[in-house]
């Protein structure tokens, strides 16, 4: 009896080793198979980017800035004064303008005094002189209308010299001070538009299938605790080709003949919204996240039943 209970507990030890690691190999091959199936159906990607709208603000006018309003990563509202360019220079043209009209309209005055005066005289005048009157008359007009457009213009850069933000903002590597020299139309600053903001996911194409416009999704920053919530809006209609080029000359395609033996599902971006920010945690353009549709577990595991 001993004997024999000796032998059974021998034997069971023998075969408790070779089963509890086939045990551990069949749970780490699940793992591993859902972890693969995972990342690479599940609508999920780590390669995501917190993104906003930049607005390259240059002022209207060329000129000295006179005053700065704003320092760098301030935060600025909707016309709020930024800062401004020459306006004594523009103040003085705008007075020169308004002049150029007040004389214009004196020459129109007499002009027309001096056809009225020759139409009256009928036939002791010719009617050479009474068109060149006329004519005379129609030119103050014009001269007339090109200086109240000249004073409207003068008007315009004197208002524009006040540079102001355009949206609600966060003005960001700024570095203009007063003295400096702004060309028009050239950037100055950049504002960071704060009702902007979004994040752009690089899905991989075979996830593409499980990703609808309005789907929830889970944002998690990279750093932070807290995670984001929104909704996808849409995702792009193309993506670039690398493997295609145009041949000069020709304007015909040129496709690369080889190709690598591995070939990598392309990243198509797909735009989401943000819905939910936790307090306290700062939207950055640039920053890391990683996307989830919520529901993604869901996906797999009817994608394994079938």
């Amino acid at each position: 009896m001993m004997a024999f209970m000796t032998f059974n507990r021998s034997t069971f030890m023998r075969l408790l080793k070779p089963l509890a690691t086939l045990l551990v190999v069949l749970i780490a091959g699940l793992v591993l198979w859902r972890l693969y199936t995972y990342y690479t159906y599940a609508p999920q990607t780590r390669d995501g980017k917190i993104r906003a709208d930049v607005v390259a603000l240059a002022a209207d006018v060329t000129g000295r800035v006179d005053t700065v309003n704003v320092k760098d990563n301030q935060l600025v509202r909707k016309n709020d004064l930024l800062f401004t360019v020459d306006r004594a220079r523009l103040h003085n043209a705008l007075a020169q303008a308004d002049a150029a009209v007040d004389t214009a309209r004196a020459t129109l005055v007499a002009t027309r005094r001096e056809e009225r005066r020759y139409q009256l005289l009928g036939d002791i005048v010719s009617g050479q002189q009474r068109d060149d009157r006329r004519s005379q008359a129609q030119e103050a007009q014009a001269r007339y209308e090109q200086a109240i457009a000249d004073r409207d213009l003068a008007r315009i850069n004197l208002e524009r010299s006040q540079v102001r933000s355009p949206v609600n903002g966060i003005v960001t590597n700024f570095s203009l001070r007063p003295g400096a020299y702004a060309t028009a139309g050239q950037p100055v600053m950049a504002l960071v538009d704060a009702d902007s903001y979004y994040v752009a996911g690089y899905f991989e194409e075979t996830k593409l299938s499980r990703i609808a416009p309005g789907a929830r999704v889970t944002i998690r920053v990279m750093g932070e605790d807290r995670p984001l919530v929104g909704h996808v809006e849409g995702r792009s209609a193309g993506i670039d080709d690398r493997e295609r080029t145009t041949a000069a000359g020709t304007l015909l395609a040129n496709v690369n003949p080889t190709f690598s033996w591995v070939r990598l599902a392309q990243r198509v971006p797909v735009r989401i919204a943000i819905d939910r920010v936790p307090p306290g945690l700062a939207l950055i353009a640039g920053r890391t996240v990683t996307v989830t549709l919520d529901g993604a577990d869901e996906l797999i595991d009817r994608r394994a039943a079938r």
